[in-house]
């Protein structure tokens, strides 16, 4: 598992943090999260080029690539307060799933057990069963929850009559038992599929789908805050999956499977800040950005920033974890207090 680099480009980092190599662990010693990029398309079943969505989301930014993001609404900085590091891309052969899979989810153990959370950049959303299974078996076997933003819910039975591709991942991951079904949170479902059997097989797992239409009509705030309550009931940490088409069409254009009538990019960026400055977050993936079918990097811009609101809310949590501990080191309420809003009242405008 030595470092490659990028697979499909230049060796980059993710915004110029440093580099490392997961067969050394001297490398990456006391590392809080580990970049990973998972560069494989060989689960797509329609429009191709995810495998060069690791690049893209590691380098679309009109910013330095300095290793610092301080993050104006939160006051952290990110790539500073927390230590950072780009494992590279993991050798995913399109033509040999299996042996891509086994690859990527020894690396994502890999991190876990190093101390790191897992930090994937994908690749179609195949790669999300190694991703949560090496998760899972760090943390616990079935002691992880899932929160899933997607337009589909990826829970096929097969796919052109195998068990792997990104239609199939979650139903692969409750088969296993790596994420009970009970504690699968979907959200931003829309569209015309899965057919009634595959839905039948998802209300026997006792998943929780918030679909567009619920969200619009209750809100997202208010679907996050009970899901939140789900995916910490029993549980030791929750694995964030953001496959980039639930959003709008019109802001992610980037993608293989676009389905119009999704969330914004704002709403997006909004609640994965939310999810992870408010919950135990042991993994994150974002998937299925594909630069070919992208207009001025869109989309490549917008998972940029979904990892970069999720570690900002990790740093945010960290800091606050620490400013409330006890005397014996517990973390005391201030570890999930969310910042009133507005966040930047009271505070001098730029150049002032």
């Amino acid at each position: 598992m030595t470092r490659i680099g990028g697979l499909y480009g230049p060796d980059a980092t993710f915004l110029g943090v440093p580099a490392a190599d997961l067969a050394d662990p001297a490398s990456w010693a006391g590392t809080d999260i580990m970049i990973i990029g998972a560069p494989f398309d060989g689960g797509t079943s329609h429009r191709p080029g995810a495998r060069f969505g690791p690049q893209a989301i590691r380098f679309t930014d009109y910013l330095p690539h300095d290793g610092s993001r301080p993050h104006l609404a939160l006051g952290v900085d990110p790539l500073q307060e927390l230590r950072v590091a780009d494992a590279g891309d993991i050798e995913m052969p399109s033509g040999e799933t299996e042996v891509s899979l086994r690859r990527l989810e020894a690396a994502v153990h890999r991190a876990c057990h190093g101390g790191a959370i897992p930090v994937i950049l994908g690749g179609d959303h195949t790669v999300a069963f190694p991703d949560a299974t090496g998760v899972a078996r760090h943390v616990g076997w079935g002691r992880l929850s899932m929160i899933h933003f997607d337009a589909h819910a990826d829970t096929g039975d097969t796919q052109f009559g195998s068990l792997y591709g990104h239609g199939t991942p979650m139903r692969r991951l409750i088969e296993s038992g790596a994420v009970r079904g009970d504690r699968f949170l979907q959200i931003g479902l829309r569209g015309y599929w899965p057919e009634p059997e595959t839905l039948d097989w998802m209300a026997g797992q006792g998943m929780r789908s918030y679909e567009m239409a619920e969200v619009v009509a209750r809100g997202l705030d208010a679907c996050l805050t009970e899901a939140f309550a789900i995916a910490t009931d029993e549980c030791d940490g929750v694995f964030l999956s953001v496959d980039v088409d639930v959003v709008d069409p019109g802001m992610a254009p980037g993608t293989g499977t676009p389905e119009p009538g999704g969330l914004t990019g704002r709403q997006l960026l909004d609640a994965v800040r939310r999810i992870a400055m408010e919950l135990p977050v042991a993994g994150v993936d974002v998937v299925e950005v594909s630069p070919p079918y992208d207009h001025a990097e869109i989309t490549a811009f917008l998972a940029n920033r979904v990892v970069l609101e999720a570690l900002s809310g990790i740093a945010w949590r960290r800091r606050n974890a620490a400013a409330g501990a006890d005397g014996d080191g517990r973390a005391g309420t201030a570890a999930v207090r969310r910042p009133e809003a507005p966040l930047l009242e009271g505070r001098p405008a730029p150049g002032h």
